[in-house]
């Protein structure tokens, strides 16, 4: 199972490590072709508006827009949420906009206010290591979207059909199961 990861920003290395403890192939995807030979995209954290423009640069807004339209699974974590994300407080227009939830941007503060923490995760049997830098959270998400998990009433996980969102970065620690979860996602899209 071929699993990207968007190198435009962000813990590209981190999350083919992973992708790979659990039995998946990482592809570093620098260019919209790639996503043709992909099962699912990871779309990593990073800075949500200059991720947008440098997708828009190199042509990956539609490219992935369509990835996702064939109902292939995409994952994105910290600004990956932000940019799978059809509204974004505070702005009027998101960036690809598939996935059915509001977001706030930097909603945990600023960089000294990161954190890591232990997270129930729905369908995970045991808590999900979470490290916090700068995170968005989903302010609110519409009918067909499940909510993962909560911090302290606030959603930082959710799920609608084939797309994945995290406000964490699982790939900064080794606790594989986001990564497991995902790729569990795919072969149910298959």
């Amino acid at each position: 199972m071929k699993v990207g990861v968007l190198a435009l920003q962000g813990a590209v290395a981190e999350h083919i490590r992973l992708i790979e403890a659990v039995g998946g192939e990482g592809v570093v995807v620098k260019r919209a072709e790639q996503l043709a030979e992909l099962d699912g995209l990871i779309i990593p954290g990073g800075e949500s508006t200059t991720i947008g423009k440098l997708m828009r640069r190199y042509g990956f807004i539609e490219a992935i827009r369509d990835f996702s339209n064939q109902g292939k699974a995409v994952f994105g974590t910290c600004a990956g949420l932000i940019v799978i994300a059809d509204k974004i407080a505070g702005q009027e227009e998101a960036h690809l906009g598939l996935m059915d939830m509001t977001v706030q941007r930097n909603a945990f503060g600023r960089q000294r206010e990161s954190f890591e923490t232990d997270l129930p995760v729905k369908g995970i049997d045991r808590p999900v290591r979470a490290v916090f830098i700068r995170a968005p959270l989903i302010d609110q998400v519409g009918n067909g979207v499940d909510v993962l998990s909560e911090y302290n009433g606030q959603i930082v996980a959710a799920r609608q059909g084939h797309l994945l969102a995290a406000s964490f970065h699982p790939e900064l620690t080794d606790d594989s199961s986001m990564h497991a979860y995902f790729l569990d996602m795919i072969r149910e899209a298959r």
